[in-house]
């Protein structure tokens, strides 16, 4: 793994003469259009760089973006990867992997989710303050490379206490509503059942999804500081579990993108 993630960084290091970003961000399902708030200085289709896994699914664009965003260098993933699609843990984290060996020391993850809270609605922005890993493996199963981090990492602040703070403090100042809670992550592909969601909500998750665990639990692993945000683009309340497609999850998260983006924006400024 070390020589992949050498070669892929050196790769991307040559394609942008030597860019050297601060800060992480993977953009989720529907919410690629934090693009738009980013000077672009490099696009490069994953497709184009060596050892990443190509995105399969529709509203993942696709473009590793490199640029300016609130004042600082960062990179963004317009377009993630899952263990759903058939890649193994380490191939959807290999990015995370990558973002460390370039520099990177604060990673930012946002998704859509179903959400169980009954106090939550369609379109309601959740700051993610924890997580349950419900997938059925870890990214960091099998032999540990000292290099790239220990062999137990420490997990008692997945999501860092002073950036969450830090957006609530932007919400606020910009009339935004946003919530706080507990992120579950499956596997996927289906939604859930009305079953799973009240097993969900009863075991302590707020919102459920398909990403962003193990994306996250590789960035602690290498050291960086996280912070989350979900769109909760359907509801599984119990007695209100609504019927859900893939269109109708972008559609909402597309709506609600201009307010996510507004916080990270002015999060990434202020860190």
């Amino acid at each position: 793994m070390l020589e992949q993630i050498e070669f892929t960084t050196k790769s991307i290091c040559d394609k942008t003469k030597n860019f050297r970003p601060e800060v992480g961000i993977i953009l989720g399902t529907g919410l690629g259009g934090l693009v738009k708030e980013i000077t672009v200085e490099y696009a490069i289709p994953y497709n184009e760089i060596p050892n990443f896994p190509v995105s399969t699914v529709e509203g993942h664009n696709g473009k590793l973006i490199l640029g300016e965003l609130g004042g600082k260098k960062v990179m963004a993933m317009q377009g993630r990867f899952h263990f759903y699609e058939g890649y193994t843990m380490q191939q959807v984290t290999f990015p995370v992997r990558v973002m460390k060996a370039m520099g990177i020391k604060t990673l930012i993850v946002s998704n859509a989710s179903g959400g169980m809270n009954p106090k939550f609605e369609v379109g309601e922005l959740m700051i993610i303050n924890d997580h349950i890993n419900l997938f059925p493996t870890n990214p960091l199963i099998g032999k540990n490379i000292d290099s790239l981090g220990p062999r137990f990492p420490d997990m008692s602040e997945p999501y860092k206490k002073s950036y969450i703070k830090l957006a609530h403090e932007v919400a606020k100042e910009n009339n935004i509503k946003v919530s706080e809670g507990v992120y579950a992550g499956l596997t996927g592909p289906c939604f859930e059942t009305p079953a799973e969601y009240r097993y969900l909500w009863r075991m302590g998750a707020d919102v459920v999804g398909m990403s962003t665990v193990p994306e996250v639990i590789v960035a602690k692993h290498s050291g960086m500081d996280c912070f989350g945000i979900s769109i909760v683009t359907d509801l599984g309340v119990e007695g209100v579990v609504q019927t859900v497609s893939h269109e109708e999850v972008q559609h909402i998260a597309k709506l609600q993108e201009p307010k996510m983006s507004l916080i990270v924006k002015e999060l990434v400024r202020r860190m």
